[in-house]
This record gives C-alpha cells, structure tokens and sequence, in this order.
C-alpha cells in the first residue's frame, strides 16, 4: 500500500478501475480536505457538507465503474465539479422548500446552537475563521465562489474558469473585485487579520 501513495491520480485511477480498491482510498486521503472543504464553504453546514462529499464520492466511483470516465488526469478538478453540481443540485431543492425565519429574518438552523463549547484555543481560531466566513458569504455568489475554489480548495484559474463556465480573465477578474470588496469590509469594520 505505501507504494500506492507514491502513484498517480491517474495511475491510481487506472488501478481502481482495474480492481484494485485501495487506489481508490489513497485518492480520498489525498483530496478529502480540498473536497470537503469547498463543499463546506459553499453550504456552510458540517452534515450537509458531509453527505455531500459522500454522495461525490459515490458519483466518483459509480463514474468508474460504468467506464464513463475520460482518463485526462484531472482528477481532481474533475471530482471538484462533481462536488460543485451537487451543491448547486442542494441549492435548487431548498429553492422549493420553505425555510423557517426569525423576526429578523435569519435561518432558525442559524441561531440555534447545537454544538458544545470547543477548547479556548479553538475558539480564538473560530472566532477568525468566521468573521472571514461572514464576511465572504456577504460578497457577491459569483465572487464569492472563486475565493472559496481558489484559496480553499487551491484550484488555478484555469480550473475555476472550467468549473464555473466563464473565461479565465473573467475569473481573474471576480478574484480581485471579491478580495477588493473584502478589504472595504475589514476597513469598514476595522478588523485585522
């Protein structure tokens, strides 16, 4: 099994489709984090976003199996996209569900607390970690979403411009208006990072 972690996506690929189911395993470990966390930052739920990331990974594999998949060794924005219509996919169903509001017309999920209370340090982490948060959901979606692909899940330009359908200038472009945009927001609010 060491050898395998040495292969790559596409040689481990082949092998899966092979038979060998090991592959696969070492390219979950090698991307579960970059996957997860994209789907994370777009659904900004923890059990939905790990649902999501499973139901990829069935894709994936499904994909495999049936022969469908093209051998490109793009493994990896190839999984992304697959990751990226799911979420879309999610956003279109709760589009036709109703939510429940607050008086101040917040998700009732978002004011609930159902967590337990983390370790100081993590909590000093968090803290940073969402007011970035909140401060990007606020930016335009467009924006928004090649931020998340670009410096979460660590995809170049030309593999957002693939996954969202538009030029690689036109990504480029969203990239510096959405880190604009940020900037006047941490002005505005006087927050250092």
């Amino acid at each position: 099994m060491k050898s395998l972690a040495n292969l790559s996506d596409q040689q481990l690929v082949r092998l899966f489709i092979d038979g060998e189911s090991n592959s696969l395993s070492v390219l979950i470990e090698r991307y579960k984090d970059k996957i997860f966390t994209s789907i994370y930052l777009l659904v900004k739920d923890k059990y939905l976003a790990e649902d999501i990331f499973q139901d990829a990974f069935i894709r994936i594999i499904d994909t495999l199996k049936s022969g469908k998949y093209t051998d490109e060794g793009k493994f990896l924005p190839w999984a992304m996209r697959i990751a990226h219509n799911l979420c879309v996919d999610h956003f279109r169903k709760v589009k036709r569900s109703p939510s429940i509001k607050t008086g101040d017309d917040r998700d009732i999920f978002e004011v609930l607390n159902f967590s337990e209370a983390s370790a100081e340090d993590k909590m000093m982490a968090s803290q940073s970690h969402d007011r970035v948060r909140k401060m990007i959901d606020l930016l335009p979606e467009d924006q928004r979403e090649v931020i998340i692909m670009r410096h979460y899940a660590d995809l170049s330009f030309k593999e957002i411009a693939a996954l969202t359908n538009c030029s690689i200038n036109t990504a480029l472009g969203r990239m510096r208006y959405g880190l604009i945009n940020l900037r006047k927001m941490m002005t505005e609010k006087q927050i250092a990072l």
